[in-house]
């Protein structure tokens, strides 16, 4: 993960990895075809187009005046790319093709952009210089790292939407071997867990991460794998959709109303093909993989907790399950102290697909739940809010505060997509409830 660098490594280190994350992001943009690129695959944002020039206007202007003193050489752009959307309240953006610059216009400030810091920042890195806010740059850079490969991820679901023929096909589906599931429910006794980063350290972590606090959790049990497409199938041939009492459970119509005002009747991966359910890959329709975990909303998570008599967990009983051990302490992973690898799972863009959810045995957690990290985020119930003595990043205000609204909810774990610099324990992704596009599935508990 990005964390602490010696000096000597600093330039090198950082230099590779943005590389390395601009090879991500202009790999997802290759598999579109090109008369696609103005497509909006999701209603809720921008078009394609406008993910291309965004990457490096972030980067540009977290850059380009506040550390390196460099004159901006196209404003407009700088402006119209800065900032995605994420509607609240049911808005959509309305804006047409017409309104947005060409593709060589944008691929032209995009190349401006990359040659201008890579020529200015080996030489700062060596300096030592800070931004005007005090952050040094290497904290600056890992923003960027993040950010970038955080859009890798956001970017990959949207383009899964994107119909099959609007896309270039690069790779055949391929499926670990099925392993009889035994699904049921682990006890994890109360005991404390730790949430958020240390000040006192020097790993990087995003604003909302710190400050590092202790919670106490009372004892409970998880499921020890996550909800699978199986089990979701059970749901909605149980009439899941249709029972109103499900979705409003909270006291509230808020879930039901939605499911209702969009016609929501199964998982937006799922599709009707006769009296068969298919799952749409990134490449390909294939049949429902039974033993997958199911991605779907907060909101359709909580109708299936809520049929089978459950709850989705709090931030801090995933935390706990996920990192504490019997004896008080907490482990970097689930598994222990070994870095993330093929063998303990489906993460850092080794696959388009999701595995079955018991594939990856060694992933345990020292209570036995097993692929806590990878192969899909997990919806907690927990509110993204700020832990105590949240400060906002100074370069980037907006970042967590803006979301801090009650209708975002704390995701963890990572995704097929999610790259292996974010797998540490205090990472926080959070989306609204009614979303339903992100590789994000959950698991049960009772207490």
């Amino acid at each position: 993960m990005p964390a602490i660098y010696s000096k000597a490594a600093t330039r090198h280190q950082l230099m590779e990895e943005l590389s390395a994350a601009r090879q991500k992001t202009d790999e997802l943009f290759a598999i579109v075809n090109s008369d696609a690129l103005y497509d909006r695959p999701i209603a809720e944002r921008h078009r394609i187009i406008f993910y291309i020039g965004h990457l490096e206007a972030f980067d540009w202007n977290l850059l380009h005046d506040r550390v390196l003193g460099l004159k901006s050489f196209h404003p407009e752009f700088d402006r119209l790319f800065a900032f995605g959307i994420d509607p609240v309240g049911g808005g959509l953006p309305t804006d047409q093709p017409s309104q947005w610059p060409s593709v060589a216009a944008v691929r032209e400030y995009v190349r401006k952009i990359r040659a201008a810091l890579d020529k200015q920042l080996p030489g700062t890195l060596d300096s030592g210089s800070a931004g005007r806010d005090g952050f040094p740059l290497s904290t600056l850079l890992n923003v960027a790292v993040e950010h970038r490969l955080m859009h890798a991820e956001t970017l990959a679901y949207m383009l899964h939407q994107l119909p099959l023929d609007r896309k270039i096909r690069q790779v055949k589906i391929a499926s670990l071997a099925t392993v009889p599931l035994n699904h049921r429910s682990l006890e994890v006794p109360a005991g404390d867990v730790s949430l958020g980063l240390s000040r006192a350290g020097n790993s990087f972590g995003w604003d909302n991460e710190f400050s590092a606090h202790t919670v106490n959790v009372p004892a409970f049990a998880i499921d020890q794998y996550k909800v699978t497409n199986q089990q979701y199938l059970a749901f909605i041939d149980a009439g899941g959709y249709e029972n109103r009492s499900l979705w409003s459970a909270d006291g509230t119509d808020k879930d039901w109303n939605w499911k209702v005002q969009h016609d929501v009747s199964h998982p937006a991966f799922w599709k009707r093909d006769g009296n068969q359910w298919m799952y749409r890959t990134m490449f390909n329709d294939i049949p429902l993989p039974l033993d997958w975990p199911v991605y779907v909303s907060q909101a359709e998570a909580k109708a299936y907790a809520n049929w089978v008599g459950k709850s989705l967990p709090t931030e801090a009983e995933w935390q706990r399950a996920a990192y504490s051990t019997p004896t008080g302490d907490e482990r970097p992973y689930p598994w222990g102290n070994e870095p993330p690898s093929n063998e303990l799972g489906n993460f850092d863009f080794a696959s388009w697909n999701p595995a079955p959810v018991n594939a990856f045995p060694r992933s345990r957690s020292a209570f036995g739940v097993e692929g806590m990290v990878g192969n899909g985020w997990e919806w907690t119930s927990s509110e993204f809010a700020p832990f105590p003595g949240f400060e906002p990043f100074p370069f980037y205000r907006g970042y967590s505060a803006d979301f801090f609204d009650g209708k975002h909810f704390v995701m963890k774990g990572g995704s097929t997509r999610t790259a292996a610099c974010m797998l540490r324990p205090t990472f926080r992704n959070w989306f609204q409830a009614h979303y339903q596009f992100i590789y994000t599935g959950f698991r049960c508990v009772s207490r």
